[in-house]
């Protein structure tokens, strides 16, 4: 009773809890790795580990094996997605910025998944409707230009499958979600118009996570 006692007086940073269950679930091969370090002068704004790994397992659970995903960065999260799919399977990844999809490309590469994962340059206003017509898709993952998020939800709906995944990364929007701005705005109506679209729940991941299921 008294080492119980000691043991329930204990605390530990969210720091230790989190490497150690990222250790245990998610721990990173050298391609994981290779692309979890952001080089010089790449803002280090992937997802994390478990993040990655919830949504690989739910492309796993959807059975995906078309996928859209903008905001590629340096192919973290890409990487994820493309050892769910299917045999055959494909991932259309945007990224806006041209050094970070030159990144994105040499891990992809490193990876072996260059013929899985076709890396975008471009505004993903831009590009989605270039790539409209090898829908429907499984699954569209957003995390990308925040004022946009609403647009690029809109777009998933309507190039989805019947029950397709749409998924939106930063979904509490780092604490600003009720603010009256451009960001705040386009924030509250994609989650709502995938609320309406969707059987939908915002999962509490540390800046939360939507997920819908396209009805």
């Amino acid at each position: 009773m008294a080492d119980q006692d000691s043991r329930a007086g204990q605390r530990y940073s969210t720091k230790t809890i989190l490497d150690y269950v990222n250790g245990v679930h998610v721990p990173h091969d050298a391609d994981l790795a290779r692309a979890f370090a952001t080089p010089e002068g790449i803002p280090a704004i992937q997802v994390g580990p478990s993040d990655g790994k919830l949504i690989q397992l739910l492309l796993r659970l959807a059975g995906a094996k078309k996928v859209v995903e903008i905001g590629t960065l340096v192919g973290y999260s890409a990487i994820h997605m493309a050892r769910a799919l299917l045999a055959g399977g494909k991932i259309w990844s945007i990224e806006y910025e041209a050094r970070h999809a030159d990144v994105a490309r040499a891990n992809i590469a490193a990876a072996g998944l260059d013929g899985t994962i076709e890396v975008l340059v471009g505004a993903g206003t831009e590009v989605l409707p270039t790539i409209a017509h090898h829908g429907p898709f499984d699954a569209v993952f957003i995390d990308a230009d925040k004022v946009n998020y609403h647009v690029y939800g809109r777009w998933a709906v309507d190039h989805l499958r019947p029950g397709g995944l749409v998924l939106g990364d930063n979904a509490y929007l780092f604490g600003e979600l009720m603010e009256d701005s451009d960001r705040g705005r386009a924030m509250r109506a994609f989650h709502e118009l995938v609320a309406a679209a969707c059987d939908s729940v915002c999962a509490p991941t540390p800046d939360g996570l939507v997920v819908g299921i396209k009805r």
